[in-house]
């Protein structure tokens, strides 16, 4: 196994005692058993002889010998116990982590949905709440887990992740460690029964531990470091031209019932996240919108879109106007906004040739502004 970055527990412990804030290290993986959990728990044995205080909020070893060896000696704070359509689940305890207010907080399963009932509903929602209250964080994932990443890992291995966390997410780190080794030595491993138990290899052997499936993964987890960074190395001119303003912000444009606008979403995240720069999504809700006017589910389906752009670290917007064009523009020009993402109309051509759509419009009225038309009938990206 490699560990590409160079970063010592002592690196870590540095930026601890540093500030106030809590800090966030994440140990990235591109698949199950590429030693994310295991690296962790050594950096953690590591900070906890050089006099940290150290805990174990919530790990999972999946049942791997060599893991769960390394849980000896940590301190553990019990996890909440939870019921649900009768079985017993059991979930980071947050309160209980809080109240025991470590210098260090050990966290598995970043993209876990928590039990019904739960304060938040995602763990890495409960992570920011640690961070929030001054508890720094070692936290672990895997690269498919990013939301940006969703349609593109499912076009690749053919398998729908459930559950996400937010590109913000990974940006809020201070760190990005990548667990990297070679397909082939995580391939024997597998077969060696060091991942999942005998009777599962050969089902993930084919279906999501192909070759192919897994090279693809290993690239967008270099990738990902590698953009994080390129983050981090932003000068301190580039950080003072974003707190004034100066550099050129992305907006997503959306309609009040776009088919995809998952996709669309995750788009604009992604091209923020390059451009290292904030984003807007941006609804400008015409008369023929108003609520009285649009159905239900139209209007659940907006809200739901909405709160989905504030996880991926948008600033939602909505606007009224007669002309959606003219508002669009109007807010891209008074906001900064450089780079203008739309989703490709879904009218009819004949009806585009009686009316310019609103793309057309946009791109012949846009002067001075990058716009990129969408086509949400394919996937968001052509490959890693």
């Amino acid at each position: 196994m490699s560990d590409e970055v160079r970063h010592r527990p002592e690196d870590f412990l540095e930026l601890v005692r540093r500030t106030q804030r809590g800090r966030l290290r994440i140990f990235l993986g591109f698949a199950a058993g590429v030693g994310k959990t295991y690296r962790m728990l050594e950096e953690a044995h590591a900070l906890r002889l050089r006099g940290v205080d150290v805990v174990l909020a919530y790990v999972e070893p999946h049942g791997r010998a060599e893991t769960a060896a390394l849980l000896e000696g940590l301190e553990a704070v019990p996890r909440r116990r939870v019921v649900y359509r009768g079985v017993e689940i059991e979930e980071l305890d947050l309160e209980a982590v809080l109240a025991r207010r470590p210098e260090v907080a050990i966290v598995d399963e970043i993209a876990h949905t928590n039990a019904p009932g739960s304060k938040n509903r995602r763990r890495y929602q409960d992570v920011l709440e640690i961070l929030a209250a001054g508890v720094n964080v070692l936290a672990a994932f895997n690269v498919q887990h990013l939301e940006t990443l969703n349609d593109l890992v499912e076009r690749v291995t053919g398998v729908r992740v459930r559950e996400t966390v937010p590109d913000s997410f990974l940006r809020e780190a201070d760190q990005v460690i990548n667990l990297d080794m070679p397909v082939e030595d995580l391939l024997e491993r597998l077969r060696a029964g060091k991942i999942y138990a005998g009777e599962k290899v050969a089902w993930a052997l084919a279906h999501f531990f192909k070759d192919q499936n897994l090279q693809t993964l290993r690239e967008l987890a270099l990738r990902e470091v590698a953009e994080s960074v390129e983050r981090g190395l932003t000068t301190r001119a580039e950080r003072e031209s974003f707190r004034t303003g100066s550099r050129r912000r992305v907006c997503v444009c959306m309609s009040s019932y776009p088919p995809r606008a998952a996709a669309l979403l995750r788009r604009g995240s992604r091209m923020a996240g390059r451009l290292n720069t904030s984003w807007f999504v941006l609804y400008v809700q015409t008369p023929s919108e108003a609520p009285e006017r649009i159905d239900a589910q139209v209007q659940r389906q907006l809200l739901a879109n909405t709160e989905l752009a504030r996880e991926l670290g948008a600033e939602a917007v909505h606007l009224r106007a007669r002309d959606p064009v003219a508002g669009i523009l109007d807010f891209a020009r008074s906001h900064n906004v450089g780079v203008l993402i739309i989703g490709r109309t879904q009218q009819p051509w004949w009806r585009r040739l009686l009316r310019r759509s609103i793309p057309v419009r946009l791109v012949e009225e846009g002067w001075g502004l990058d716009i990129q038309v969408v086509s949400l009938e394919e996937d968001e990206e052509a490959g890693p």
